[in-house]
């Protein structure tokens, strides 16, 4: 069938709002012949990203919850090419692939470009270190699977030396620092209170995880998760100092060195691991992309329908987008929910497209609360649009199940209920064979 008649979707970022919208068109559009559907990502395999700090702190395995693009575009009816974005010609309706070279520099694919009729990117956000001194340096950024995993291999190794040294542990060669209290940072600090002691247990037997092992949070506001309702910060503070946490709010981080954090107070906190979790910005090469216009922190501007400003064929959502939040100050939270919410949006968006209609509907962000995950040690979240109107605390179980939905729904919206609920039974029972934390 010649497939250059049809019209073109074109996809840039698998992240969990494009590969689910790339799935839904190709199970639609794609499987009837009424579209081509093309996803870019410059990744091999898709990792949910609220999941990467699991993978940081060794509570779950990457290679038991990652997807292979080429298996899901196969099996839903989409193209998926590898390569990384670094271009766009707007008159000819071009997409820019760069080049893609394997571990040891070798040019594996050329520069290629691809045509579209409409143009979607999806490809998220990367942690803004706001030009603070050596953070680029002696951080690591928790962004994509890669560098989760690195951060994993520098704990695990950090672990070792100090089994295996003839010296006492030193002052900050097992205290772990996370800048930023947001979601990722108040998480990530209570999987790794968890693993680490889990780690230390498997014939570690010269570490003592209460003296040895610290972990310590610097956040600039004045109260973790500062973009949460305060009751719900207040809990996930109480428990992370139940956990030995030691937090440290009002603190804005200054210097980042291979000895430690400073901070505007003259605070030198001795780390040899730091995890940058503080503020995010969309990649720095979308500011000068065709002349789109972006806002201060390279997101694309984008109007309610989701369509850039200057062009109306090329369409924007997720981290990497800024949309108004009607009703309030400012603009869409950087939410998976609202990647979600966007890429069903989309659907319908681009069904109407390919049938040549012009009435296309607007965007309006439903915020159904926050849930905050600790581990194993709590759960707590807000609930909102409640039968009074307002928003419901939860926490325990209800708040735990809750959660664990979140990231079901993901699944099933890219490989059916059935599916899902095999996968879940299969690993349930080889869990119980299992270490219960990453050893490698």
């Amino acid at each position: 069938m010649n497939t250059e008649k049809l019209h073109h979707i074109v996809i840039v970022g698998g992240g969990a709002g494009g590969l689910e919208l790339a799935t839904r068109l190709g199970d639609s559009l794609g499987k009837k012949k009424q579209a081509v559907i093309t996803l870019i990502d410059s990744t091999r395999t898709h990792v949910w990203k609220p999941l990467l700090h699991e993978i940081a702190a060794g509570s779950m395995n990457p290679d038991k919850h990652e997807l292979e693009y080429l298996a899901q575009a196969h099996w839903h009816h989409f193209n998926f090419r590898l390569g990384r974005m670094d271009g766009l010609d707007r008159v000819k309706k071009e997409v820019t692939i760069a080049p893609y070279f394997d571990e040891d520099g070798i040019e594996v694919i050329a520069r290629r470009t691809f045509q579209y009729d409409s143009l979607v990117i999806a490809i998220g956000s990367t942690t803004n270190d706001f030009g603070i001194k050596g953070a680029r340096e002696y951080s690591i950024a928790l962004d994509t699977q890669d560098q989760a995993e690195k951060f994993h291999r520098r704990l695990h190794n950090a672990l070792v030396r100090a089994q295996t040294q003839t010296t006492p542990v030193q002052a900050g060669q097992l205290e772990v620092v996370i800048v930023g209290a947001g979601a990722t940072g108040v998480e990530l600090a209570a999987e790794l209170h968890n693993t680490t002691r889990e780690l230390a247990a498997y014939g570690l037997d010269k570490i003592d995880a209460d003296r040895d092992i610290k972990i310590s949070i610097i956040e600039a506001s004045e109260r973790v998760l500062p973009a949460l309702p305060p009751k719900l910060s207040q809990s996930v503070d109480l428990e992370l100092r139940k956990l030995r946490v030691h937090v440290y709010t009002g603190e804005r981080v200054t210097e980042v060195s291979d000895k430690g954090v400073y901070t505007h107070s003259g605070r030198f906190i001795p780390s040899a691991l730091v995890v940058w979790a503080a503020g995010i910005k969309a990649p720095d090469f979308l500011k000068e992309l065709a002349g789109l216009e972006t806002n201060r922190i390279n997101q694309l501007v984008v109007k309610q329908t989701l369509q850039t400003t200057v062009d109306e064929s090329i369409f924007a959502f997720g981290d990497c987008a800024a949309c108004p939040w009607l009703g309030h100050d400012g603009n869409v939270p950087p939410r998976a929910q609202a990647a979600h919410q966007q890429a069903s949006l989309l659907f319908k968006t681009m069904k109407k497209r390919v049938a040549n209609k012009t009435n296309l509907p607007d965007y309006h962000y439903t915020d159904y609360g926050s849930l905050v995950n600790l581990g194993r040690y709590s759960t707590v979240g807000s609930l909102m649009g409640t039968l009074s109107g307002g928003s419901m605390y939860i926490e325990g179980l209800f708040a735990r199940l809750m959660y664990q939905s979140l990231y079901k729904m993901h699944l099933m919206t890219l490989h059916g209920v059935f599916t899902v609920i095999l996968q879940t039974v299969a690993r349930l029972i080889t869990r119980r064979t299992e270490a219960q934390v990453k050893l490698h």
